[in-house]
């Protein structure tokens, strides 16, 4: 089968089948993954390497390709019918191996995605360092843009957004966004954030920092005054701090703690889960930085700030087992699969019974 034919077949397949992930490895058929789960595109033989080459090519083109002989690596991005596929396409076992997202161009509200309601205040809000956290897979990018839409539907400012690479495509509403490609309208995030003052942004979104002195700057822009929001891998709301801390050298940690807190605005914690019947519902654990959460991080005490959340539920904050009671007592997750994914199954109990 020509590698037009097989490409349009797999992008196809997956859309209709509501996919969130394209797996292309040699030696075997092509995969989707369907609610966290991997099933192969039935019909379709094991793909072999020169298979493998023509879609990349034919999805990318000559450069990429040669980008990823040279690199190793490479990541990309793409529109087909009203999705946008996100790429990365790697070397394994001296084959090419070819992983793609698919993302939906319909953005969602937070109460469609199953966010609470405390969410519209911080994506309100005019400055401040706002995260975003989950493992990947688990919507951390949904969020973000539904974040940025209400910002753009709601209020009149500009965004800049600097992405690795650009998932969701925003038109302008009530805001104006300028949208970034790292490797393609900017060198770096580096490069990228050295001079954003100059290009007057109220809002700033970046996808996950792993560069140091990025990192540091989109703190020292939060804490002048701009909304920065940035997306981490990060299991839990506490150990999202902690990697930020962890980036910087010991001499710096101390003077970091200091700024995290003071600039920090709040932390959403996210995963995606198995739903009763079937697919998969958000579960979103949300710390608002106040007074008591603010002193915890100054003195980096994160491993008490859970302790904080699920006392403070008043000032719309939201624990993680709290929120899965919710759902069991609603019947949309069987009581096993809360218990597994509880931070406290003895306290999820007792929210519970």
């Amino acid at each position: 089968m020509q590698s037009t034919n097989i490409s349009i077949r797999i992008l196809d397949s997956a859309i209709e089948q509501n996919a969130s992930d394209v797996l292309l490895l040699v030696g075997a058929p092509p995969l989707l993954r369907i609610d966290g789960r991997i099933y192969a595109i039935s019909g379709l033989n094991p793909l072999d390497n020169s298979t493998n080459e023509l879609i990349l090519k034919n999805l990318v083109g000559e450069n990429k390709i040669r980008d990823l002989e040279s690199k190793k690596e490479v990541d990309f991005s793409l529109s087909y019918k009203n999705f946008r596929i996100r790429g990365y396409a790697y070397y394994q076992k001296q084959t090419v191996a070819i992983n793609l997202r698919i993302i939906s161009q319909e953005i969602k509200s937070f109460s469609e995605l199953g966010l609470p309601p405390i969410i519209e205040k911080l994506a309100s809000s005019n400055q401040g360092l706002l995260i975003i956290s989950g493992p990947t897979g688990h919507g951390v990018s949904t969020t973000l843009a539904s974040i940025i839409n209400h910002i753009n539907s709601n209020f009149n400012r500009h965004i800049i957004t600097l992405e690795n690479p650009i998932e969701y495509l925003f038109p302008y509403k009530k805001s104006i966004i300028s949208q970034r490609e790292i490797g393609r309208d900017v060198i770096s995030y580096c490069e990228g954030l050295k001079n954003i003052t100059k290009e007057d942004p109220d809002v700033i979104m970046l996808s996950e920092l792993r560069d140091n002195d990025a990192l540091e700057m989109a703190i020292e822009l939060a804490e002048i005054g701009h909304l920065v929001i940035i997306s981490s891998n990060a299991m839990s709301i506490s150990q999202a701090i902690d990697k930020i801390i962890d980036n910087f050298e010991p001499n710096k940690q101390d003077a970091m703690w200091q700024t995290v807190a003071n600039s920090l605005l709040g932390i959403i914690s996210q995963r995606l889960i198995p739903k009763a019947n079937k697919g998969r519902v958000l579960i979103a654990e949300v710390m608002m930085n106040n007074p008591a959460i603010k002193s915890l991080i100054k003195e980096g005490k994160t491993n008490q700030i859970e302790n904080i959340i699920a006392t403070s539920a008043d000032e719309g904050m939201m624990s993680i087992d709290r929120v899965l009671a919710s759902l069991v007592s609603k019947g949309e997750v069987k009581i096993d699969t809360a218990l597994s994914w509880a931070r406290n199954p003895k306290t999820l109990k007792e929210l519970i019974y």
